[in-house]
């Protein structure tokens, strides 16, 4: 993993140095942060934890589980990529003690009222984590710098525009020399959080078929399991064109399109302008439930609009006492200065100042 060395004695000593310099004033949640290696009684922390779901930041979490346990050799986290959908639906029958998804709890399929069930004792919530950018990749030999509009995208997704040298593609780009060659549309074919996110910024410009983690089957292209799937399906198609993380997107060296956002504007991927769509999220839950409503057509100047905020879903109270001693503490350091620092090498986006304030507050009240 790229930077991870020179990360490495950087997030642990951040970590360490926290409680002297951490950014909020809830002295609960950064004391959990600031001393990895020990739990509030100041014993050395042992345990395992189970967790899945999202593969859109599988990379974060390998970079904050080395971290994490080389300062608490006694702990062993294992996460398992295994999608969203298989996420939440792991956490739901008690088998995790949290599931990391690239969206909320989903009222309309039940989710929280399910999830709350498993808790038992409490309700469980949604912790905003990690920015994960969505880029548009492609694959189109002597093309740099694509710019593409949502309304092509939609266009291209649904299948009425097929080929790279489309007028509507030309308009875009009068200096790109363009090829006839057959758009090849990749799509996740598992449910993922990153679909959910990609064809809810789709919806937002008339995107015929309803947002949700599974691809509609009405919609045109081929499927490809998992981000590591869909970036390999790019690299090795020409005239291949998808969506993926920032993170794999750059690991796969693939080219990135500049999408334009709600006022015209052709912005290119950072985790920047990424980052300045994430401030302008409006938080949606209730306490610490910290469900975000993300405009996907911000007119923002320099926001780049498809982005994805991975949550970790557990329980506010009703973890087991193994699991609460561990997780908590893995769920504040996260959350941390240095661990929020660590994403910026790895393609990600760390949080806004003021929601990962919320985040370290809410992680606090978990009991």
């Amino acid at each position: 993993m790229r930077y991870a060395g020179r990360l490495a004695a950087a997030a642990i000593a951040g970590v360490l140095s926290l409680a002297a310099c951490g950014t909020d004033n809830n002295p609960g949640a950064n004391d959990a942060a600031a001393a990895p290696s020990g739990d509030a009684s100041g014993a050395a922390l042992s345990g395992t934890i189970n967790a899945a779901g999202s593969s859109a930041q599988a990379n974060s979490i390998a970079e904050w589980t080395k971290q994490f346990q080389s300062a608490n050799p006694g702990v062993s986290i294992n996460y398992q990529p295994s999608g969203s959908g298989a996420g939440v639906q792991s956490f739901i029958q008690g088998t995790i003690a949290f599931a990391g998804s690239d969206s909320a709890l989903k009222e309309d399929k039940g989710e929280p009222a399910q999830a709350d069930a498993r808790c038992k004792t409490g309700k469980a919530i949604n912790l905003p984590m990690v920015t994960g950018p969505v880029a548009v990749v492609f694959n189109v030999p002597g093309v740099d710098g694509l710019q593409l509009t949502p309304a092509n995208l939609v266009a291209i997704f649904d299948g009425k525009i097929t080929k790279w040298d489309d007028a509507a593609i030309k308009k875009d780009n009068p200096d790109a020399k363009l090829p006839s060659t057959a758009i090849q549309p990749f799509h996740r074919s598992d449910e993922s959080g990153t679909s959910d996110n990609f064809t809810k910024f789709l919806a937002a410009y008339k995107w015929p078929y309803e947002p949700a983690k599974a691809w509609p089957a009405e919609a045109k292209g081929q499927g490809a399991k998992g981000s590591d799937g869909i970036a390999q399906a790019v690299k090795s198609t020409e005239g291949a064109i998808s969506y993926v993380e920032l993170s794999y997107a750059e690991n796969s060296s693939l080219a990135k399109a500049k999408v334009a956002n709600g006022s015209g504007e052709f912005v290119e991927l950072t985790p920047e302008s990424a980052a300045k769509t994430v401030e302008a999220a409006e938080v949606e839950g209730a306490g610490n439930d910290l469900k975000l409503k993300i405009d996907y057509a911000t007119s923002a100047a320099g926001a780049y609009p498809i982005v994805l905020v991975t949550y970790e879903i557990t329980c506010e109270k009703g973890l087991s006492a193994d699991e609460l001693k561990v997780v908590k503490p893995f769920l504040a350091y996260m959350a941390s200065d240095a661990g929020q620092q660590a994403l910026t090498g790895l393609g990600y986006a760390p949080l806004p100042t003021a929601l990962v304030g919320k985040v370290r507050t809410a992680i606090d009240a978990i009991s």
